[in-house]
């Protein structure tokens, strides 16, 4: 029994009861913004947010932050980059301009359209730069006790990892004076008291850097465990690349305990979100979609559901097709009964309505004005509530049928009654016109419209089969199209009746 009972409790919810209930909370989610941040990063912040949210569910005292490793090098000149940004490798990506010239730097080019659509999502989180945070001083005593236990750190990192590193590292890489690349530069001298390490840069440049002052910054596996104890850190969700065997949080969990005396966060670790056809998601090779690319097409709770309903350590292979389609069903399903734990920690406080996606596909396919879609939405007994809700789904659905959509869901009318709809077999035709006077003063439903087809198929002698393509001949020029009770209710009576009676001709 207290197996099952364990079972029905949701990852976020075991995750959050594995800290104290009687403490406060910090669980941080975080990225280098060096590139797009695709719907693969997205995960990681919310499945922050969920254990978030799942421990104010507990009330527990617990705080969100996302932290923007902004002071990170750029490694390399990307595809979606010109070439003139290669004198900026190894720069921090904070401090290279902005590639459409917009923004503050590279990195705010990334990441304020990825700020915004967090927002959309519900997602509140406090924002840490690291450039910021490093260049305040708030790493200062840190950084210094790095420099000081830098051959303990070194045997760490070459015990668990099975790395051997070379003679001379350092945890410590100054910002080079001269060449402006966080550099694995020789650490000549380090005075303790003023915070200044004095280098030798690959470049050739000898300088110093005052750390202090945000001029260099520690490597990721000592960074990573460093920030944990200043910021607090308690929960933490990071990538299976970080999680394997000797990797950086096996090696961060020993050095945050024994150089900073700090016991390292609850791991959650995620697998990687594909893109059906492409693999996994990468911004370095050009395999994104973009959050902001999904928001234009999904509904931001929809996108929740997706995280919220798979544990994080399964991967999760994402179709902005079909696939899609299938998702918004099984969260207006969950919707509907309202009472998963999925479906409340989606849920988010913006307008919605009850209007199926699958329908609005159909209608913005038929309607040719705004007030065509609402007249369609109407007669198809939908209450229109507001206004701008039901325009913002509309065009989510105009978007996916540009950009996704297979091409056996999108159809155009025809004009007139096409070509192959007027040499129909005759049977065929009687059946169409037998159908269409059967549904006369038949309740305009879906469902009604649907099942209408079978009664007049046996009645006229011909299989259901061939009625279904007749219809669609006479309407679209082609043997198949969207589901056709559906097409029919939002089409309207008028325009049925008077294209498909067109056939007793």
């Amino acid at each position: 029994m207290e197996e099952k009972i364990h079972e029905k409790i949701h990852w976020a919810d075991a995750k959050s009861a594995q800290v104290s209930a009687d403490a406060p909370q910090l669980i941080a989610t975080g990225i280098t913004p060096s590139g797009p941040i695709h719907l693969g990063n997205m995960r990681e912040v919310m499945t922050g947010d969920m254990i978030y949210k799942a421990l104010l569910t507990r009330g527990v005292e617990a705080e969100l932050v996302y932290i923007a490793d902004d002071f990170d090098p750029l490694r390399k000149v990307y595809p979606f980059l010109s070439d003139d940004y290669q004198k900026y490798i190894g720069w921090p990506v904070s401090d290279i301009p902005c590639p459409c010239g917009k923004h503050k730097s590279y990195a705010e080019h990334f990441l304020d359209p990825f700020l915004s659509a967090i927002e959309e999502l519900d997602i509140h989180p406090r924002i840490i730069r690291t450039s910021e945070a490093y260049r305040s001083g708030m790493f200062t005593e840190q950084i210094k006790e790095a420099l000081i236990h830098a051959e303990e750190i070194k045997e760490i990192l070459e015990r668990v990892s099975g790395r051997k590193l070379e003679e001379g590292w350092t945890p410590y890489y100054p910002i080079c004076s001269s060449c402006g690349t966080i550099s694995r530069a020789a650490i000549l001298s380090h005075d303790i008291e003023n915070h200044i390490v004095t280098y030798k840069c690959s470049c050739g440049h000898e300088g110093v850097s005052d750390y202090s002052k945000g001029e260099g910054k520690l490597v990721w596996r000592v960074d990573w465990p460093m920030r944990w104890s200043v910021h607090g850190v308690t929960v933490e969700p990071f990538g299976k690349d970080h999680a394997s065997p000797g990797g950086s949080y096996d090696t961060g969990k020993i050095i945050t305990k024994e150089i900073y005396g700090y016991n390292a966060p609850v791991p959650v670790t995620y697998e990687w979100i594909s893109l059906k056809g492409k693999g996994e998601m990468h911004s370095s090779k050009g395999v994104v979609l973009t959050i902001r690319d999904m928001l234009d097409i999904v509904p931001p709770e929809v996108l929740r559901f997706m995280i919220a309903k798979t544990k994080p350590d399964k991967t999760i292979a994402f179709d902005p097709g079909m696939g899609l389609l299938r998702l918004i069903d099984e969260y207006d399903r969950a919707a509907a009964a309202g009472d998963s734990r999925e479906y409340e920690l989606s849920k988010i406080a913006t307008p919605q309505t009850t209007i199926p996606f699958r329908h609005m596909v159909t209608v913005v396919q038929i309607a040719r004005t705004d007030d065509a879609v609402f007249d369609i939405l109407r007669r198809s007994g939908y209450e229109i509530i507001d206004k701008d809700a039901v325009l913002d789904q509309a065009n989510r659905a105009k978007m996916w049928l540009e950009r996704y959509a297979p091409d056996d869901s999108k159809f155009a009318i025809a004009e007139s009654l096409p070509e192959v709809a007027a040499n129909e077999r005759p049977e065929v035709k009687a059946a169409v016109v037998a159908y269409a006077k059967s549904v006369i003063d038949a309740e305009w439903k879906a469902d009604v419209l649907h099942n209408a087809v079978y009664g007049a198929a046996e009645t006229a002698g011909v299989t259901g089969k061939d009625l279904f393509t007749g219809i669609y001949r006479a309407f679209l020029g082609a043997d198949r199209g969207p589901r056709l009770g559906w097409f029919l209710e939002a089409l309207g009576r008028e325009e049925t009746l008077k294209r498909l009676l067109e056939m007793s001709l």
